[in-house]
């Protein structure tokens, strides 16, 4: 369901798994980002007249209720098949995306998901200056 040489799938797998200890594994034939809980996946459909609109290029990621709404503006915006009824929100994404809004989003959902110790984690990491 994914071809592991997509660029795209690439920008999305180095930014999901640079956050503090997010990993991938497959499920449900898609790439699937996780801590404890999975706070991002790549690919998604949704159902339109009895039949699966896959949306291949996309992340799914699970966002406050408010940033959801003001999402599904966005013709970008998805509601998935499955996931869509728990607050998921499925957003497509090409080689030039906004790199940076999709690492927010990613952030976003990875706030929600990856527990207090983690997100302390990330903010220290976030606070550090380079070098």
């Amino acid at each position: 369901m994914f071809d592991e040489a997509d660029p795209v799938l690439g920008r999305v797998r180095a930014l999901a798994l640079a956050f503090p200890d997010a990993t991938e594994k497959i499920s449900h034939g898609r790439p699937a980002f996780f801590t404890t809980k999975v706070f991002a996946y790549y690919g998604g459909s949704v159902k339109v007249e009895g039949a699966y609109q896959q949306h291949d290029r996309s992340v799914l990621v699970l966002v406050d209720p408010d940033e959801r709404t003001a999402l599904l503006a966005d013709s970008r915006c998805y509601v998935p098949a499955y996931l869509g009824a728990y607050g998921w929100i499925g957003v497509d994404v090409a080689d030039d995306s906004d790199w940076d809004e999709i690492n927010e989003l990613l952030d976003a959902s990875y706030r929600r998901t990856a527990g207090p110790r983690r997100v302390a984690v990330l903010d220290r990491l976030r606070q550090t200056p380079p070098g």
